[in-house]
């Protein structure tokens, strides 16, 4: 069997939660498992945090109801809302939740008939430029839908489009518009993302919706004491399963991206940029190698990476290469291959993910 694997640990993704959680000030959490969990496995991340959780984040609803088929009672919230009127049926057979950020979902709201009671998120526009209504718009339709009797008391939500930027004040600007657009509504709040919480302490809401750093990695710039609390979720592993001696001069892999300036033990890897691996990851990146610090040489392929032996006489076919986890961190791994700790391992997707802690 090839021997590329991703270690899920949902004990660090317990301990992470429960930090988004005190960050929030112990307030009610949405733990985003959209994209099937960053990569991790949805199902068996919400089954992980399934009676800690006051509710799940998806995409869409698919990624709902394969939560709902998997057993998943939580509450369950539509971030993106529905695509189509034709979804508002499924949603309330299932019970789910649902954002509402776009003046034709809030005309299809108006216009479904329904005798169940509708849990919307109404979203506001305050500087994402994504989705959401204008402040004009959201007080029109919070005033419109509360005067429903099938819409419950509505969460008036917004997003963060800079909170990893410290030094931005584009997150006080957007803190200080929903404050105002919101004055005198009705309805808990939900405003704060994962690099809100950690780098934003005066900016909370009723509800927070930490997603990146459940998974233990670092959405900001910097590295704080806050932090370093966080718990990297998933270990990727290989192991190598072929080794080469090449002398002064020689080449490895595509383009002779890498050239031996010394007679090199190279260690070839089963695991490719198929399985999630940065392409373009540079010669020196890091990896470990049976637990020793270790560096990446030649250019990735789809199946294979080329790691450098040389300074380790006792490694060889066999041995563990980790490519992130403890040790290289993804949040660190991710700049120097020039790529987002968002998508690493979202890219995860052919090799077997072995959940542990569950």
């Amino acid at each position: 069997m090839r021997p590329a694997r991703a270690l899920i640990d949902l004990d660090a993704l317990r301990a992470n939660f429960i930090l988004a959680r005190e960050l929030g000030g112990g307030r009610k959490t949405l733990a985003a498992i959209k994209a099937d969990a960053y990569g991790h496995g949805a199902v068996a991340c919400a089954r992980a945090l399934q009676g800690l959780a006051d509710a799940f984040g998806v995409a869409c609803i698919e990624e709902a109801l394969e939560l709902r088929q998997a057993g998943i009672t939580t509450p369950i919230v539509l971030l993106e809302g529905f695509f189509d009127a034709d979804e508002l049926p499924l949603i309330v057979q299932h019970d789910l939740w649902f954002a509402v950020g776009a003046p034709w979902q809030v005309e299809a709201v108006l216009a479904f008939q329904t005798t169940a009671l509708l849990k919307i998120w109404l979203k506001l526009d305050s500087g994402m430029h994504r989705l959401g209504l204008s402040p004009a718009d959201f007080r029109a339709a919070h005033a419109r839908l509360s005067a429903l009797p099938q819409v419950a008391p509505m969460v008036l939500m917004s997003h963060m489009a800079r909170a990893d930027e410290l030094d931005s004040q584009r997150t006080r600007e957007q803190a200080d518009l929903f404050a105002a657009t919101i004055d005198g509504l009705a309805g808990e709040t939900s405003l704060c993302n994962s690099p809100a919480l950690l780098g934003w302490p005066d900016v909370r809401s009723d509800w927070v919706r930490p997603g990146l750093m459940l998974y233990g990695a670092n959405p900001l710039p910097t590295q704080s004491a806050l932090t370093e609390r966080l718990r990297p979720v998933m270990i990727m592993q290989s192991k190598v399963f072929a080794v080469r001696e090449i002398g002064i001069g020689e080449p490895v892999g595509y383009g002779a991206r890498f050239v031996a300036e010394r007679p090199t033990r190279v260690g070839v890897v089963a695991l490719g940029y198929a399985d999630g691996y940065p392409q373009f990851a540079p010669n020196g990146t890091p990896v470990q190698i049976d637990g020793q610090p270790g560096t990446l040489i030649g250019r990735v392929s789809m199946d294979m990476l080329t790691v450098d032996l040389t300074d380790l006489p006792q490694a060889g076919v066999g041995s563990t290469v980790t490519l992130w986890g403890e040790s290289p961190r993804l949040d660190v791994l991710a700049p120097l291959c020039g790529v987002s700790a968002y998508q690493l391992p979202c890219a995860v997707k052919r090799v077997p993910h072995q959940h542990l802690g569950g």
